[in-house]
């Protein structure tokens, strides 16, 4: 059985927004018990993340590190249409992906105790994000 939904997540901004629990309502609600959910987000310039879901400085030291791999505003870039966080953003999002697999077991996603799973903002301005969640199993 395939279960699917899509959410949306509004961003105030760069940074990392989490939705681990809306993840596992909609594999509670499938009531599937053993299978994979995966989870998809549309956008060249966020992408998603299993990281820390206690502390937050684990977080600002993930954006200090892309912050270093990928500078806003690069002189080096071409493309800058959309502003300074323009390129940025979409370095961002190729590093570290559209799309995340977690096992589920007993209707429940598998995740270790100290993960989250985020959508990870790489522009500055807010955007509506959407993302796709799909459960299968039995």
């Amino acid at each position: 059985m395939v279960v699917q939904e899509d959410i949306t997540v509004v961003t105030q901004g760069r940074g990392t927004y989490a939705i681990t629990d809306r993840i596992e309502e909609i594999v509670r609600a499938s009531g599937l018990g053993t299978g994979l959910c995966h989870v998809f987000q549309h956008h060249t310039s966020a992408s998603l993340t299993i990281t820390e879901n206690a502390d937050p400085d684990v977080r600002a030291d993930l954006e200090t590190v892309l912050a270093r791999l990928a500078p806003d505003g690069d002189p080096a870039y071409r493309h800058d249409l959309e502003g300074a966080d323009d390129m940025a953003g979409h370095i961002r999002s190729v590093l570290t992906g559209a799309g995340l697999t977690v096992p589920v077991r007993e209707g429940r996603c598998l995740l270790g105790t100290w993960q989250g799973v985020f959508l990870w903002e790489h522009r500055y301005a807010g955007f509506r994000r959407q993302v796709t969640v799909t459960v299968q199993g039995e």
